[in-house]
């Protein structure tokens, strides 16, 4: 039988990550700003309708995107139209204000669709969940699709809810 040969793995600190047994060097993207020897990890586009890219260390990527103008090089009518784009495209998406009332977290959405405040219990989340789902349940309401709707609701908020607590 063969004996294995030594590794040069075998002491402290290790010098490479377990699982690579080669002993090459590793090469790295250096950051494409003149002058910086940090490793360029962040992406950034070079023109807005390019698939080129610089590769920039952190701190660059955060000078270079501080200055970037994605309607650089347009006319205002071009620039116009390409809002315009945008915004149907992402027509469904809601912008996201902290300080509004509308936009709450889905515990908060949850609890909100349960009738309950965010001090709930267990035990109020559990009797709220069974009041709410025995007058939705589709067979309650046979003909009525809106409660089918309020019933598919409350059973999300619940699961939703019971995850929170499965987590604590």
């Amino acid at each position: 039988m063969r004996r294995s040969g030594r590794n040069m793995d075998w002491g402290f600190p290790r010098w490479r990550a377990y699982g690579h047994e080669s002993s090459e060097a590793q090469t790295v993207r250096l950051c494409d700003r003149e002058g910086c020897g940090q490793p360029g990890n962040c992406p950034a586009p070079k023109s807005p309708h390019s698939n080129e890219k610089w590769w920039f260390c952190q701190e660059h990527a955060a000078e270079y995107n501080k200055g970037w103008n994605y309607f650089a090089g347009m006319t205002p009518e071009e620039a116009a139209a390409r809002a315009a784009e945008e915004e149907r495209t992402n027509r469904g998406f809601r912008q996201a204000n902290p300080f509004s009332e509308n936009s709450l977290s889905p515990e908060r959405e949850a609890l909100a669709t349960l009738g309950l405040d965010t001090g709930a219990t267990d035990a109020q989340i559990k009797s709220a969940y069974r009041k709410l789902a025995k007058q939705n349940h589709p067979d309650h309401n046979p003909n009525d699709p809106a409660a089918a709707a309020r019933f598919h609701e409350v059973q999300k908020a619940y699961e939703l809810l019971g995850k929170r607590a499965a987590a604590k």
